[in-house]
């Protein structure tokens, strides 16, 4: 059966976070504090996060009730969220694979933040915290961030990766819109950005550099509270509801995919789409290939070590054990500023060890060859960061075509690239 866009009621959202840390194939190896190297306490994240997001942080159960007002304000912006065919595309490769894409951009934010962001939001609200502090690269966080603060009376305060700063103006106007005060990073509003910038003065920043700067600020006021948008356990666990929504839509059409792939800077997006799949892969049920894209510039998976590192580059975060570059690497400036990150988030990393996801890396300049194609075939101009999933669905669409195999590709388009336009004007 043949469907070019496949939709959800309302009423069909989904109603639980699913928790994937009880069906991965062993257990997580425990974050160390970061000065005694011991396996912390939940009790000492107390200082950054709000109570319920470090319950579910270390939570075994396998669904999570998703509270009633965040339901309706996901759904008032937009979830569920369409499934499109991909025909235009499909026609161009001259493929016989069915290429299908989860659109997360269709939210006044644009893209798949929203999911984590509003969540957050509404359980430091509860809790009393006035403030939250955050990092962004790109800027999809930042503004989502900005845009549930504002929806549950919080302050907000950003810490933008000065080489996006610079490149999209328009992000720093629409988090200001949504009432929130951004900063270059590093910046000369913490000690910290301050001892960056009197090192490394024409410093591009990181995310890395950005996450010590929020932290600082929140451990600074005991009202302001430390919000981060991928990585960790609870943020990868609110991005869930796009696979559930994927796994239904997929049903309604009698589709069952081979290939599943999303980019990858922290993991949430590609988390999202791929955990709800995980189980029936490692249950023998299943054999989708679940593959991790990458910027060739930024290749934790495919380059870095499986170590334990901090998740910032002062070292004020708790060890993790992850892919990493390096907490002190600083990636080259690059258009997909969300993806510039130094490791990636722990769950994606233990699965990638394992073997279950597969990773891939691609060079900017092939990406924006095929983000161009995805807007001139499907009219939609993709995010930089999402045109790393399309390069490779594109890749294993022509490998289907040489094998003449007619595989279902599924891929996470987690936001569009209208605020990113000269990636496009640019050469790669």
């Amino acid at each position: 059966m043949s469907k070019t866009k496949v939709m959800l009621d309302e009423n069909e959202a989904p109603k639980y976070f699913y928790n994937i840390l009880p069906d991965l194939p062993e257990g997580l190896s425990p974050p160390l504090n970061p000065k005694t190297k011991e396996p912390i306490s939940p009790t000492d994240l107390e200082a950054i996060f709000p109570k319920e997001v470090i319950r579910q942080e270390v939570s075994l159960e396998k669904r999570i009730p998703i509270p009633e007002e965040v339901r309706d304000t996901l759904i008032r912006m937009g979830r569920p969220t369409p499934l499109f065919r991909a025909v235009g595309l499909e026609k161009h490769l001259k493929t016989p694979a069915r290429i299908y894409f989860k659109h997360e951009g269709l939210n006044p934010c644009g893209s798949h933040k929203p999911n984590t962001a509003v969540a957050q939001a509404y359980y430091n609200a509860k809790e009393g915290v006035e403030t939250l502090a955050t990092e962004t690269g790109a800027g999809q966080w930042g503004t989502a961030l900005a845009y549930a603060c504002m929806m549950f009376g919080l302050k907000c305060k950003v810490f933008m990766v000065r080489n996006s700063f610079e490149q999209k103006p328009g992000r720093k106007i629409m988090i200001e819109s949504y009432g929130a005060e951004i900063n270059s990073s590093p910046s000369m509003k913490t000690a910290y950005g301050r001892a960056v910038l009197a090192k490394s003065p024409d410093t591009p920043g990181s995310l890395g550099i950005a996450i010590s700067e929020a932290i600082e600020v929140a451990v600074s006021n005991p009202r302001t509270k430390y919000s981060l948008g991928s990585v960790l356990n609870h943020v990868l666990l609110h991005q869930t509801i796009i696979g559930q929504e994927a796994k239904m839509q997929l049903a309604k059409i009698e589709e069952k995919p081979d290939v599943l792939i999303g980019c990858v800077g922290g993991g949430s997006n590609l988390g999202g789409l791929i955990f709800p799949f995980v189980k029936e892969k490692l249950d023998g049920k299943a054999d989708y290939e679940l593959v991790a894209v990458e910027p060739s510039a930024c290749p934790s998976l495919t380059k870095g070590e499986y170590r334990y590192d901090f998740g910032d580059t002062a070292g004020m975060t708790p060890l993790m054990k992850m892919y990493t570059l390096g907490c002190e690497f600083i990636p080259p400036p690059l258009h997909a500023g969300g993806l510039r990150y130094h490791g990636m988030a722990p769950t994606i990393s233990l699965l990638a060890h394992k073997g279950v996801v597969k990773a891939e890396a691609y060079p900017e300049k092939e990406v924006l060859e095929a983000a161009r194609l995805f807007a001139r075939t499907e009219g939609i101009i993709p995010a930089p960061e999402s045109s790393h999933a399309i390069r490779s669905a594109v890749v294993h669409a022509l490998e289907c075509k040489r094998k003449n195999e007619a595989k279902t590709i599924v891929f996470n388009l987690s936001g569009h690239g209208l605020l990113d336009l000269n990636f496009f004007k640019g050469g790669g």
